[in-house]
C-alpha cells in the first residue's frame, strides 16, 4: 500500500491537479468549477505527454541518424523535448519548485522594487525544469532542491524582466506591460546593441525602421510557428538521411524507414514531430491556464501596483517585420555557433531549433529595431542567435549526466542563470 501511495506521489499529472484545485479554492470558485478546472489540469498534462513522447521518438531518429551519418553527437535545442525528458523522471522536484516559485514570485512582487508577476506558465515549467535539474545533478536532497529553487525561481520571474523594462516601454509606448520569457538578458543586450546602432547612426537613413524592410514574401510563411516547424524538421532529416546514404549507412536508413519509402520518410518524420508539437501545446496551455488564472486573480487582489510580465508574442504586432529580421538573424546566428562547433571538434553539436529561433529571435528583432532600425535588429538577433545555441553546452554535460539528451534548453536566461547555479553548487558540493 505505501509503495503505491508513494508511486502515485511522483505521478506528475496528478500533483498538477492538485495545485490546479488549490488554486481555484483559493479564489472560492463554485465547486463544479473546481472539479471542472482540476479534471482539466490533469488532462491536460496527459495530453502534454502523449505530444511529448511522439516528438522524444521522432528526436531520437533524428539524433540517431545524424550522429551514423556525421559521426558526432547532434542535439537539438528544443526546449519541449527537454521539459518532457526532465518530467518523465524528475516531475515531482519540477512541479513543486514550480509551485513554490509562482508564490515567491508573488511575495517578491509585494515586498520589493520588483513588481513583475511571471503569467507565462509554460516558460516558469521550463526554468523550473532546469533549476530543478542543476541541483538533483549536484546531489542535493530534494526539500532542499524544492525550496531553494522555487526562492530563486520566484526572485527570477519577478525581477529578471526589469531589465527590458525600458525597452517594453519604447516598444509599447507605455508602462504597463513586462516580459514574461526567459530570455530576457537576451532581449536587453539586444536592444542595447540596436541603442549602439542608434548612436552610430549619422542619419535617418542609418536608423531605418525594419518596417521600411521589404522582407521576401517567403518569409511571412514562417508567421505560421507549426510550419516553421515542420519545414525545419523535413529540411534536417533530409540532411541526416542522405548524409547516412552518402557514406554508406542506407542499411540504418531502411531500418529506420520501416516500411514506409526511404526517400518521403524524412518528410513524414518532420510533420510527425510538428504533429507531436501540436499536440504538447495544446496540452500545455491547457494544464497552466487554471494554474496561472489562480496567481493572476490573487495578484490583482493583493499586489495593486503590479506589472503583468506576458509572453513574448505579445509585442509582435508592434513591429512585425523586425520580427521576421529577428527570426532570420538568430537562425544565421545559430548555424554560425553550430559552424564553430564542428571547427572546434566538439564532441556535442548544438543544432538551431525552428521554434526558439523564430520566438525568441524575432522578439530579439523588435528589441534592437526598438533604438537601432534594422541594423540593430539583425545584429542582435545574430549575436543572440549564437548564444541560443552555443550556451547550452555548458549544462548539457550535467543533464546527460540525468538522462536529458538528444535536446537541451536554450534560452539565455537558463543558462547564465543556470551556469553560475551550477558553479556555486559545485563548489559546496
Amino acid at each position: 500500500m505505501l509503495d503505491a501511495i508513494l508511486a502515485q506521489s511522483r505521478n506528475t499529472a496528478l500533483i498538477m491537479g492538485l495545485i490546479a484545485m488549490i488554486g481555484l479554492l483559493l479564489q472560492k470558485k463554485h465547486a463544479t468549477d473546481v472539479i471542472s478546472g482540476t479534471m482539466k489540469t490533469v488532462i491536460g498534462f496527459m495530453v502534454f505527454n502523449i505530444g511529448s513522447s511522439a516528438m522524444s521518438g521522432v528526436v531520437q531518429t533524428f539524433t540517431d541518424l545524424f550522429n551514423v551519418a556525421f559521426g558526432i553527437e547532434g542535439v537539438t535545442t528544443q526546449v519541449e523535448v527537454a521539459t518532457g525528458l526532465a518530467l518523465n523522471t524528475y516531475g515531482t522536484e519540477v512541479a513543486l519548485v514550480m509551485l513554490l516559485g509562482f508564490v515567491v514570485n508573488l511575495i517578491v512582487a509585494k515586498f520589493t522594487r520588483f513588481k513583475a508577476i511571471f503569467l507565462t506558465g509554460q516558460h516558469f515549467l521550463y526554468f523550473a525544469c532546469v533549476i530543478a535539474l542543476i541541483f538533483i545533478a549536484n546531489g542535493l536532497p530534494m526539500p532542499l532542491t524544492v525550496i531553494a529553487g522555487g526562492i530563486l525561481l520566484g526572485f527570477c520571474g519577478a525581477a529578471l524582466p526589469s531589465f527590458c523594462q525600458p525597452f517594453m516601454n519604447k516598444i509599447t509606448g507605455a508602462d504597463n506591460l513586462a516580459m514574461g520569457h526567459f530570455n530576457c538578458i537576451g532581449y536587453a543586450f539586444s536592444g542595447y546593441v540596436g541603442k549602439l546602432f542608434g548612436k552610430m547612426g549619422k542619419s535617418t537613413e542609418e536608423k531605418k525602421d525594419a518596417s521600411t524592410v521589404n522582407m521576401p514574401k517567403f518569409f511571412e510563411l514562417f508567421r505560421d510557428f507549426i510550419f516553421s516547424v515542420a519545414l525545419f524538421m523535413v529540411v534536417l532529416f533530409y540532411v541526416a538521411v542522405i548524409a547516412c546514404v552518402v557514406n554508406g549507412h542506407m542499411d540504418i536508413v531502411l531500418e529506420k524507414a520501416g516500411n514506409d519509402i526511404w526517400f518521403i520518410y524524412p518528410f513524414l518524420q518532420g510533420l510527425q514531430f510538428a504533429a507531436g508539437m501540436s499536440v504538447l501545446i495544446y496540452g500545455v496551455r491547457q494544464f497552466i491556464a487554471e494554474i496561472t488564472a489562480a496567481f493572476v486573480a490573487i495578484s490583482e487582489k493583493y499586489i495593486p501596483n503590479s506589472k503583468p510580465a506576458v509572453d513574448c508574442p505579445a509585442i509582435f504586432p508592434f513591429a512585425p517585420t523586425a520580427v521576421l529580421i529577428g527570426f532570420v538573424g538568430a537562425f544565421v546566428g545559430g548555424l554560425a555557433a553550430m559552424a564553430i562547433m564542428i571547427a572546434c571538434n566538439s564532441s556535442v553539436i548544438m543544432i538551431p531549433a525552428a521554434g526558439i529561433c523564430f520566438f525568441s529571435g524575432g522578439t530579439c528583432g523588435i528589441f534592437g529595431n526598438a533604438y537601432g532600425g534594422w541594423k540593430g535588429a539583425l545584429v542582435g538577433s545574430f549575436i543572440v542567435g549564437m548564444a541560443l545555441t552555443g550556451l547550452p553546452l555548458i549544462l548539457y554535460p550535467a543533464f546527460a549526466g540525468l538522462g536529458i539528451s538528444g535536446a537541451s534548453f536554450p534560452n539565455v536566461d537558463y543558462n547564465i542563470i543556470g551556469a553560475f547555479l551550477n558553479w556555486i553548487l559545485g563548489i559546496f558540493a
